[in-house]
């Protein structure tokens, strides 16, 4: 039996990220999840841009975008559960924190939180899910004191 397994595929695009495992691990316990596998990927501007255009049909650059695997927690690949990919653009992050006046660091754990929730089928289609989605991605970064 394995525990939760990830990786991190940087592309040469960003490498201070080691703080993320206890981000994505805390975030992991927290829900509760057990043998899980994900991935997220870093990518530049113009792969993020073709991603969002081809699967959301939204013609430009964004943050972050999550592709779930599975749309109900129960089904297991030989007890594993397979969640799926986020996919993160780093020179987006990295104007953000700026615009936001705020750390890359705490951007980039915001990022990789708001990717696994949706892969654990949290959302924001509504101002009820995104209030619920949004203070739980606060508490977890509060809990890990990566603050604003």
């Amino acid at each position: 039996m394995i525990e939760n397994d990830y990786t991190i595929v940087d592309n040469n695009l960003y490498e201070n990220y080691e703080y993320l495992n206890e981000v994505l691990d805390y975030t992991l316990s927290h829900e509760k999840v057990k043998n899980a596998i994900f991935s997220i990927v870093f990518v530049g501007d113009e792969e993020i841009h073709k991603i969002n255009k081809q699967y959301r049909q939204v013609d430009r650059i964004t943050d972050v975008i999550s592709f779930a695997f599975e749309d109900n927690e129960n089904i297991m690949y030989n007890d594993i559960r397979m969640l799926g990919d986020i996919y993160i653009c780093i020179p987006q992050m990295k104007r953000q924190a700026k615009d936001f006046g705020h750390s890359e660091k705490r951007e980039l754990s915001f990022l990789a939180v708001h990717g696994l929730l949706h892969l654990l089928g949290y959302d924001h289609m509504t101002k009820e899910e995104e209030k619920n989605m949004f203070s739980l991605q606060e508490l977890i970064l509060d809990d890990k004191n990566i603050k604003r």
